[in-house]
């Protein structure tokens, strides 16, 4: 594993398109239990190279329910974006991932964690890849129906605070989402 994360973080595949050059981000271990799969890291997580180290990440440690110790234990959680580099800035926030990364690395980085438990897959790039066809017609829609992608998967919202009015139109999110992923996330850990 140590050598394929080497690999990735010293990946120039896309540089050309990258406004702040590259500097893949990605954390694993083959003890990991739970992956997280984001987006792509943000202008602040590309200056510190350290995985959801901006607001949306302290949400996320919230929701998940686990001290930062715990979230960064790449033993515990692996924390694997769809884009490995910060994609620039585009007209309404972040650019999309790159197309490249996950296509490039996500199979060999789960081929080398044999012990996890559960993949929480953020926001629709991960679900749209990950889940396919079974996503339903909307991010609203496919968090509601969560159970369905149980065991393997849990799917979230992005943790952004852009989020807030979301969060607001859809207190079932906290009351009956997160109690679950919480208990999930204590299970895997045991």
């Amino acid at each position: 594993m140590e050598d394929l994360l080497t690999e990735i973080r010293n990946c120039e595949v896309c540089k050309e398109h990258l406004a702040l050059g590259p500097r893949p981000i990605v954390a694993a271990n083959p003890e990991s239990r739970i992956a997280i799969v984001g987006q792509a890291p943000g202008t602040k997580v590309h200056k510190t190279g350290v995985p959801w180290d901006d607001p949306s990440g302290k949400q996320l440690r919230n929701w998940l329910g686990v001290t930062d110790g715990i979230f960064y234990d790449e033993r515990k959680i692996a924390l694997i974006p769809m884009g490995f580099c910060y994609p620039g800035k585009g007209k309404s926030g972040d650019l999309p991932p790159r197309p490249e990364c996950a296509p490039l690395w996500h199979s060999p980085i789960f081929e080398g964690m044999p012990n996890l438990q559960l993949v929480i897959l953020i926001g629709q790039y991960a679900q749209r890849y990950y889940l396919g066809e079974k996503m339903e017609k909307n991010l609203t829609e496919t968090v509601r129906a969560y159970k369905n992608y149980l065991p393997h998967y849990f799917v979230l919202p992005h943790p952004s605070p852009r989020n807030r009015f979301w969060l607001s139109k859809n207190p079932w999110f906290v009351e009956e989402v997160i109690t679950e992923l919480q208990w999930r996330i204590k299970d895997a850990l045991r």
